[in-house]
């Protein structure tokens, strides 16, 4: 590059951090593909499939810049917000939970680049750039990154049967899936019309901001800072804001809740148990409790007991409301918390309400063992830790050591 700034080109801002960095090779490491063997403890867990991806190089922020014969050397310039880019993966606008930032570090490892796997704005970075300008010139200051967007889909671990009619489980194209957007490190940096810059990149998309038609009209300016091109105006006008962290905007639209609804349920009930041991899912007495693992005894009064209603099945993997014998209730998530990681799970007047539908992820034909997912939010069904009492709430990516794995009891 012929660029008449004395430094390179360098990079700022949230990137830096190692915290909100991709480390490639070890996300790299851990992925998995659709068809790849899984087990029974991966039942109640999920990993990202990344679909699409694109790269973009973007100006988040620029000034045009003069510098006369008199005004070489450091100078601290005040850019204008021209774009600004909001990390979000999914329907929250937002990046909460494991999955999502399982998500971004896919993404990284498979571009090779270290990406932002937080949530974060490069509008919350500062927009003053201090630059050693050693000869006169119109300079475009700038800071960009490169704007990374895709779309990904959810893997399962489910039965699929083989060529030879045996089963297996296998990582399946799920259950939930979305779009992304995650961006580079900042550059920051300056450049002339006369410069070369390599195509596609951040310098050269500062350089099509840079009004380089009249050389002469340029001339006229005094040192500092050049009203914008008619093209940055326009740009900064179809400019929308990103949702603002708690806005409306990333809470989940839940379709409305109705009156109960008629359920067509399965004959026979189930409970839904911890493999090897006592404790099962249980609803609650209290309307504003949750479904909590207990023992079942004489006295449970049905609250362990389950129906599977209105089910289907597409791929080998149910789809089911699940509805208690003893309340009469059907398993959901709240829709006020529903956007959260570790949201408890709970029972509601049965509806029509994709909170209250889960998908049904099983083992081979010959085990009860199962996985749980809500329709809505994409999370995994699981429990913090074994104890009589435990709620059962919702993981993004599932509980990694097995604990979302259950079993299907009939009674």
């Amino acid at each position: 590059m012929a660029c008449a700034a004395s430094a390179a080109v360098t990079t700022v801002g949230l990137a830096a951090s190692p915290a909100s960095a991709a480390p490639a090779k070890s996300a790299a490491a851990t992925q998995v593909k659709p068809g790849d063997t899984c087990t029974t403890a991966d039942l109640g867990t999920r990993h990202p499939y990344i679909k699409t991806t694109e790269v973009t190089p973007e100006i988040t922020h620029f000034k045009g810049w003069y510098v006369t014969e008199g005004s070489t050397g450091y100078q601290n310039v005040t850019t204008s917000t021209q774009t600004t880019i909001s990390v979000s993966v999914g329907l929250n606008g937002n990046v909460q939970g494991s999955f999502a930032v399982e998500t971004l570090g896919t993404v990284g490892a498979s571009l090779g680049l270290n990406v932002q796997v937080n949530y974060s704005s490069t509008s919350s970075v500062s927009n003053s750039v201090t630059w050693n300008f050693n000869r006169p010139g119109y300079y475009g200051v700038y800071k960009g990154t490169k704007k990374v967007t895709g779309t990904y889909a959810s893997l399962n671990c489910n039965r699929a049967q083989q060529g030879d009619g045996s089963w297996a489980l296998r990582w399946i194209e799920g259950a939930g899936s979305g779009s992304f957007t995650t961006y580079t490190a900042l550059e920051e940096g300056a450049v002339r019309c006369q410069d070369k810059v390599p195509a596609n990149s951040i310098m050269a998309k500062a350089q099509v901001l840079l009004d380089c038609g009249s050389a002469a009209a340029k001339a006229e300016h005094p040192a500092g800072a050049v009203a914008p091109t008619a093209k940055q105006t326009q740009d900064r006008l179809v400019q929308r804001p990103a949702p603002t962290s708690g806005t409306s905007a990333e809470q989940p639209k839940a379709t409305g809740r109705s009156a109960q609804a008629a359920l067509n349920c399965q004959p026979g009930a189930y409970r839904i148990d911890v493999p090897g041991k006592p404790l099962n899912w249980s609803a609650p007495l209290l309307a504003n409790d949750g479904i909590r693992l207990r023992v079942s005894t004489i006295f449970s009064a049905h609250l362990d007991n389950w129906f599977l209603c209105n089910v289907t099945e597409n791929n080998g993997v149910l789809e089911a409301s699940l509805k208690n014998w003893g309340n009469g209730g059907c398993a959901t998530i709240p829709a006020s918390i529903a956007n959260q990681e570790q949201a408890y799970l709970t029972t509601a007047n049965c509806g029509e309400d994709d909170l209250q539908r889960f998908y049904i992820y099983r083992d081979v034909p010959g085990s009860s063992k199962i996985g749980v997912q809500n329709k809505y939010t994409g999370s995994m069904m699981g429990h913090d830790r074994y104890a009589d009492g435990e709620l059962i709430r919702q993981y993004s990516s599932g509980r990694q050591d097995g604990t979302g794995t259950y079993t299907l009891t009939g009674v």
